[in-house]
């Protein structure tokens, strides 16, 4: 099969993983994943992401899965040689030297030992570990241990990476330093497939995001969208809301109302000036309007808390 560059780098569907004692994984995902973006694979625990990862790099056998990774069937062992992986909570043995962890990643992918040479200084720069790599991981920091682990995961010099929790344990400038990494390899054409519960982090360096939930994909999009479609408008009053005038708005539109402020999601303009015209009717002082895009975060929660959301699953 040619590989398309402008196909997306993961087009999976119906992926199911059911294991011994039925315990079912995964039931009936969709999952794409545009080339050359960083693309946010969120969800609560145990809600398949790590199963749906480790599908993808040929660590899980699914149930069934049909689609294609990089231009080839999902399966395909040659197209491993073009991924990166950093797995969660990484474990190398403590008396191996940096180095050596990346030589043995190279040997792994089936990099020559010249490319590997050539390689490994450049990639010691890039993350930041000329200055430890030769020494032994039982002195190392956190940070300098997912320095390696970055390093190992980008020595075949990949065209998809695959990172989970890669900014876990990570303190506020090692996040930083991890982001600017992420983002430049990005600029390079890189694909970039992240798992994690930072929604901080992942809202500053994400274009598309998918929300998984018990196994099913609840909401998948370039996140820019998302925030525009769940944005609210908030109505700030002057003046004290009687339940009476309360229900009256309830029945123009569900909202939050909060010490002077109301809070409406998704509302239509129509809506809006009936509210207004019914502010006024009341002789309230209307003393602000204002637009809020939904964070991350908030998407989020709306959608895992939501059990009749579905988005390239199934119910």
């Amino acid at each position: 099969m040619t590989e398309n560059p402008y196909m997306p780098a993961v087009d999976v569907r119906g992926v199911r993983k059911r294991y011994r004692g039925r315990l079912q994984a995964l039931k009936g995902v969709n999952f794409t994943v545009p080339r050359g973006e960083i693309f946010g694979l969120l969800g609560p625990n145990g809600a398949g992401k790590s199963t749906l990862l480790k599908i993808l790099l040929g660590i899980i056998r699914p149930s069934t899965c049909s689609g294609v990774m990089l231009g080839q069937p999902i399966g395909t062992k040659s197209v491993l040689q073009k991924v990166g992986y950093l797995p969660e909570n990484v474990q190398f043995p403590d008396y191996l030297t940096g180095k050596q962890v990346v030589r043995y990643a190279a040997g792994m992918s089936g990099v020559c030992q010249k490319f590997c040479r050539k390689r490994e200084e450049e990639l010691y720069t890039f993350v930041g570990a000329q200055g430890f790599a030769g020494r032994k991981l039982r002195t190392y920091s956190k940070g300098m241990r997912q320095r390696i682990g970055l390093a190992q995961a980008l020595v075949n010099d990949p065209e998809l990476i695959f990172l989970d929790e890669p900014t876990d344990g990570l303190d506020p400038e090692g996040r930083c330093e991890m982001r600017q990494m992420l983002l430049r390899l990005k600029e390079q054409g890189k694909t970039i497939v992240i798992s994690s519960h930072l929604l901080g982090e992942l809202e500053m360096l994400c274009d598309h995001v998918a929300i998984l939930k018990e196994g099913k994909m609840v909401e998948q999009g370039r996140l820019s969208e998302l925030q525009a479609e769940s944005s609210r408008t908030e109505v700030l009053v002057d003046g004290l809301i009687e339940s009476q005038l309360e229900k009256a708005l309830f029945d123009i539109a569900p909202m939050k109302v909060d010490a002077g402020k109301l809070s409406i999601k998704n509302l239509e303009a129509a809506k809006l000036q009936q509210l207004i015209d019914l502010l006024r009717s009341e002789d309230m002082t209307i003393t602000g309007i204002a637009q809020q895009r939904y964070s991350l975060e908030e998407i989020f929660v709306d959608r895992v808390t939501d059990s009749d959301v579905t988005a390239g699953g199934e119910r």
